[in-house]
C-alpha cells in the first residue's frame, strides 16, 4: 500500500478511506477498474490525446520531458504519476497545476463513494480520480504514467491513445510481473493498442522477443530505437535522427547520461504521433527546462544538505548502474541509504560500491524496510565502512560530502519535505 498523508483535513478523511481498503487489493488486473470507472460514468473515455508510459526505470523522466516540451510547445498538459515524494497531490497535474487540496479531496471522495462493493486498490481509486479530473478539465494532452507493469495495470483500462512508449527495463515487482526479464517485457508492452504506435528503446533479445510477440498480437505498431530512431549524445549536445530526419538538441536538464535514452524516447514520442503538435524549437526548449525531483537531484544547502548533496530515488538495480555511471571519476560519495524490505539491497549495494567510500544505513519510516544494521553489514562485506543512523538529519550531520541519498522514492520524499524542497 502506498503511504499518504495530507495537512489538509479533507483530503486525510479521504487517504484515510484509501488505507482501509478491503485485501486482495494488491491483485493486478482491470476489472474492478472498469468496473469502478463504468460507475463514475467512463471519465477514461473522455480524455485528451493521451501519451502512455511504462517502463522500469525512467518512465517519469520520460514524462516529465513530455510535458516540458508540450508546454514550451503553448499546450496545455494533465500528468498523472505515481508515486508522490511530500505530497500526495503530486500525482495529479491539471492542465498544468498540481490539483489542490478542496478538488483532490472531492474527487478522491467521489471515487471512494462509487466504489462500494467492488473493492478497488488504492492505485485504482487514485487514477479514477484523476480521470475524473482530466475529463472535466480542458487540455490539450494527458500524460500517464503506467502504475506497474502494464497491460494490467489501471491506468490501460483508458481505450486508446495518441501513441505508446517504454522506457528502460529491468527485474523489479517480480512478484507481480514475472521473475524474468522476458516476462516483465510482455507486461510493459501490454499497453500497444491496435493502429497506434508503441515507442520503445532497444533491449536484451530476450525482452525483444517479448514485446514484439506482445506489439503483434495487439496490432500495434512498433518503433524501434536504433532501427526507426537513435539518439547519442554528441560533446554536449543530443543527436537524434529518425526518418523525417535528424535534430541537433541540448541535453536534457536531468543529470545523468542515462537521461539521454529518456529524452530521445519523448522527443521520439512527439515526433511519431499527429494528435498534438510540438516543433523542433519546443523540444529544445523543453530539453532546457524540464524537471523531475529525487533523479540525480542536486539539492539547496538545507537541514539535511550542509555539504554537496544529490538525491536519488533509485531502488533496483538498473537505477544503481545508472548512478554508478553518473559518479564515475567523481570524488567518492558517502551514501546515505534506506530501502524497502522488498527490494535487492545486495545487489543495490554492489553496483554502486565502485562510487562508495561509506554507507550510513537509515531507516524507511512507515514502510516494511530492510533493517539499517543489516544495510551496513551489507556494506561492511563489500569493503566499505558501514554505519547507520536514526534519521536522515542524524545521518548527514558532521559529512564533508559529496553525499548522496538513495535506495527508495519515499526516503527521497523525506530528504526533500526536511529540507524544504517539496515538488511544485
Amino acid at each position: 500500500m502506498d503511504f499518504a498523508r495530507s495537512a489538509d483535513p479533507a483530503v486525510q478523511r479521504q487517504l484515510d478511506r484509501l488505507a482501509a481498503l478491503s485485501p486482495g487489493r494488491d491483485i493486478l488486473g482491470l476489472e474492478r477498474i472498469s468496473a469502478l470507472l463504468a460507475r463514475l460514468g467512463h471519465p477514461e473515455r473522455r480524455l485528451p490525446p493521451v501519451f502512455h508510459v511504462a517502463g522500469t526505470n525512467g518512465k517519469g523522466s520520460t514524462c516529465a520531458v513530455l510535458r516540458a516540451a508540450a508546454e514550451a510547445a503553448g499546450l496545455v498538459a494533465h500528468v498523472y504519476t505515481s508515486p508522490h515524494l511530500v505530497r500526495f497531490n503530486e500525482r495529479i497535474r491539471l492542465a498544468g497545476t498540481l490539483i489542490d487540496d478542496p478538488l483532490l479531496a472531492a474527487l478522491l471522495a467521489e471515487a471512494l463513494d462509487a466504489a462500494g462493493d467492488i473493492g478497488p486498490s488504492f492505485f485504482e481509486v487514485t487514477t479514477a480520480a484523476a480521470f475524473l479530473a482530466f475529463a472535466r478539465t480542458p487540455a490539450d494532452l494527458a500524460i500517464i504514467e503506467v502504475g506497474m507493469g502494464g497491460r494490467l495495470d489501471a491506468t490501460n483500462a483508458i481505450p486508446g491513445a495518441a501513441i505508446c512508449g517504454i522506457a528502460a527495463l529491468g527485474l523489479d515487482h517480480q512478484a507481480f510481473l514475472g521473475t524474468t526479464l522476458g516476462a516483465i517485457a510482455g507486461e510493459k508492452a501490454g499497453i500497444a493498442r491496435a493502429g497506434t504506435g508503441i515507442v520503445t528503446l532497444a533491449y536484451p533479445d530476450e525482452a525483444e522477443a517479448s514485446i514484439d510477440a506482445m506489439v503483434a498480437a495487439r496490432g500495434a505498431r512498433r518503433i524501434r530505437r536504433g532501427r526507426d530512431w537513435d539518439v547519442t549524445i554528441s560533446g554536449d549536445r543530443l543527436a537524434y535522427r529518425d526518418a523525417a530526419g535528424t535534430l541537433d538538441l541540448p541535453l536534457s536538464a536531468l543529470a545523468g547520461p542515462h537521461q539521454a535514452e529518456n529524452a530521445g524516447l519523448a522527443v521520439a514520442m512527439l515526433r511519431h504521433q499527429r494528435a498534438v503538435a510540438v516543433p523542433d524549437d519546443a523540444l529544445a526548449r523543453g530539453l532546457e527546462a524540464v524537471r523531475w525531483p529525487a533523479r540525480l537531484q542536486r539539492l539547496g544547502h538545507g537541514p539535511v544538505a550542509r555539504v554537496e548533496t544529490w538525491l536519488d530515488g533509485g531502488h533496483n538495480p538498473s537505477a544503481a548502474s545508472a548512478i554508478a555511471a553518473h559518479f564515475a571519476g567523481h570524488p567518492p560519495l558517502d551514501v546515505v541509504i534506506g530501502m524497502l524490505a522488498n527490494k535487492d539491497a545486495e545487489t543495490f549495494l554492489g553496483l554502486i560500491r565502485p562510487v562508495a567510500r561509506r554507507v550510513i544505513a537509515v531507516p524507511v519510516e512507515g514502510h516494511d524496510h530492510h533493517a539499517p544494521a543489516d544495510l551496513a553489514a551489507m556494506a561492511r562485506a563489500m569493503g566499505l565502512d558501514g554505519a547507520t543512523a536514526p534519521d536522515l538529519p542524524a545521518a548527514t550531520a558532521g559529512l564533508a560530502g559529496p553525499v548522496l541519498i538513495t535506495g527508495s522514492l519515499y526516503l527521497a520524499g523525506v530528504a526533500l519535505d526536511l529540507n524544504g524542497e517539496p515538488p511544485r
